[in-house]
């Protein structure tokens, strides 16, 4: 079946969502200061540290996320409410600057990633398979245009198609193995894969948080910006995959290519 006008609109604000200015714009806006200038000036340290937090938080987050909800129930996301959730993580991380990131962002990503599942639900994916969750986790390494995130500045479908093999393999894995350790190589290869790509977004969050006057009160603020982007990187991911379903990948990549790029 060709896609439709409502289809083709559709896949037109999914395309405008996913290739909206990265996390780092958006602070940007919000801060008045450039973030991305100041990444590579991260002591190696912290740098590091981000990084080790960033995979313990994305490890475990998403059976988390999922517990309160019902995997086979479709209703509208509740958008809101999970911005105000991570709005208020975040002023407690952006009180103790760098050094809270370590107990904010398991909280944060854990309501992210449960704001993403919705999200996916309400596009029709079904959260009981291990391909649907594994997907809620893919939109975390879509970062949208950024200057130092080259994976994300090469595309959409060049992103997943980078993360293709890595899903495939941990989604029959689950499949076989039903709720694996997350210590099975191929789920810490797929999710170190990711968490190399969402560590940079989260970077340029926990450099904002510290910058002495944004504050608490800026911290729930950045987060509500951070939520918000991966928001939509979901709602654009979702609804492609939700029009692949109906109409076949090719198809829908072939019309994505063919509108026009607008930001």
């Amino acid at each position: 079946m060709p896609l439709s006008d409502t289809d083709l609109q559709d896949l037109a604000h999914a395309k405008y969502l996913l290739e909206h200015p990265g996390i780092a714009a958006r602070i940007a806006g919000f801060a008045g200061k450039p973030i991305e200038r100041t990444l590579a000036a991260l002591p190696a340290k912290v740098s590091a540290m981000i990084d080790e937090v960033t995979r313990r938080s994305i490890g475990k987050a998403l059976d988390v996320a999922l517990l309160t909800m019902d995997p086979a129930k479709p209703a509208a996301p509740t958008e809101r409410w999970h911005k105000l959730a991570a709005g208020a993580s975040g002023a407690v991380g952006g009180a103790f600057g760098m050094a809270g990131l370590a107990v904010e962002l398991p909280i944060s990503t854990t309501i992210m990633l449960r704001s993403i599942a919705d999200i996916a639900r309400s596009q029709g994916e079904d959260l009981k398979t291990a391909e649907a969750r594994l997907e809620c986790l893919h939109v975390l390494a879509l970062g949208g245009p950024s200057r130092v995130d080259d994976a994300t500045d090469a595309g959409y479908f060049a992103s997943r198609t980078a993360l293709a093999q890595a899903i495939a393999s941990a989604s029959q894995y689950l499949a076989q193995h039903g709720a694996a350790k997350g210590s099975a190589p191929v789920l810490v290869r797929l999710v170190s894969e990711i968490a190399s790509r969402f560590s940079i977004a989260v970077s340029e969050k926990a450099l904002a948080q510290s910058i002495p006057v944004i504050g608490a009160i800026g911290g729930g603020a950045i987060n509500a910006l951070f939520i918000d982007h991966f928001q939509d990187m979901g709602r654009g991911h979702f609804t492609i995959r939700r029009l692949e379903r109906a109409h076949g990948p090719e198809a829908v990549r072939e019309a994505f290519y063919a509108l026009p790029s607008r930001r």
